[in-house]
């Protein structure tokens, strides 16, 4: 006869090798990025996290480090071509050596509005862009919002194109956005992120296009006197993934992958949009209180005036090396 402390023993082992088998992971998902967890971003990162591990009855464990805890966004996709990490979330302008064509999404007033724009990632142009950067060895998985960029200035409002004439704004690097502020008489100043605020104040700089989180974030609003609401450009990011890790998967937690990012993108879009309006509501607040800010939202005729003013400068990216017509063409049309 066995005593009951054995059977206890034995129950014990039993149940840690029950345990083991059926719930260690047998992949371990590192998910790297630069921005912290209450951000859209971040959230939509924890809850990519909970759902895969969920829809994968943990056979995935997936391991979220924000913040740059890992990696900045020039390294991380190094460090993902490496399989030092699994996935990432950089914004579109670190692709730009690899797939110029995402500067698609720097074509000013390109996209109608936000619907028009989700339709665009969602069709077979947001597609063709992802297998761009797939065939570069590293797998695209879908799109994530930032927002839509307005412009600022403490020089001269800017209501219509001619009021940029003269006034020096700061871009990043981009040939369309050199091309676009070139196209209504301004001077493009390539610099980084972290020097605008202080080049704002200094004057060293009239004006910046920005997405409204990063316009908040950044103070930005406090060194200018007047913002325009244009939605003229887009900032995102693109979800990518380690092509080591993709291949060593096997079909089932593939899928299962596929089906936590389409909901982690339709989850991020929602909190995208939410910050942008929580954050756009502290601006006018701010504007409200102190007076040292007119924010003025432009009509549709003012909209179309700077549309004409911009949209010339399009067929300088027909090139396929660049953008390419068809992809241009195919995102005007898409309904």
């Amino acid at each position: 006869m066995i005593s009951i402390g054995k059977k206890i023993i034995l129950a014990s082992v039993a149940t840690t090798l029950f345990a083991t088998s059926s719930f260690a992971a047998q992949y371990v998902l590192k998910f790297s990025h630069v921005v912290s967890e209450n951000t859209p971003k971040g959230q939509a990162a924890k809850f990519f996290e909970k759902r895969l591990e969920e829809l994968s009855d943990g056979r995935i464990d997936v391991q979220v480090y924000p913040s740059k805890q890992l990696y900045n966004d020039k390294q991380v996709l190094k460090a993902i071509r490496m399989n030092s990490v699994q996935m990432a979330c950089p914004s579109f302008s670190k692709f730009g050596k690899i797939v110029p064509q995402l500067a698609l999404f720097d074509l000013p007033f390109l996209f109608r509005d936000v619907d028009h724009l989700h339709k665009v990632q969602d069709s077979k142009v947001g597609q063709k862009l992802k297998d761009m950067v797939t065939k570069k060895g590293i797998v695209a998985l879908d799109f994530w919002d930032n927002n839509f960029k307005q412009l600022t200035s403490s020089r001269k409002a800017l209501i219509k194109p001619s009021d940029a004439k003269g006034q020096k704004f700061r871009i990043m690097s981009s040939k369309v956005l050199e091309a676009q502020f070139k196209a209504v008489g301004a001077n493009p100043q390539m610099m980084p992120f972290s020097e605008v605020y202080s080049a704002l104040a200094q004057h060293v700089i009239d004006g910046q296009e920005n997405t409204i989180s990063n316009i908040y974030t950044k103070k930005f609003y406090e060194v200018q006197t007047d913002m325009s609401i244009t939605n003229h450009g887009y900032l995102g990011y693109l979800v990518v993934m380690s092509k080591r890790f993709w291949k060593s998967l096997p079909s089932d937690l593939k899928a299962n992958v596929k089906q936590a990012m389409k909901e982690a993108t339709a989850k991020e879009r929602i909190l995208a949009n939410q910050l942008n309006e929580s954050q756009f509501a502290k601006i006018k607040d701010y504007a409200k209180r102190t007076g040292k800010l007119k924010i003025h939202y432009l009509t549709k005729e003012q909209i179309t005036a700077w549309r004409k003013a911009v949209s010339p400068i399009y067929p300088q990216f027909y090139d396929n090396k660049k953008i390419g017509k068809d992809l241009i063409q195919a995102a005007i049309n898409t309904k």
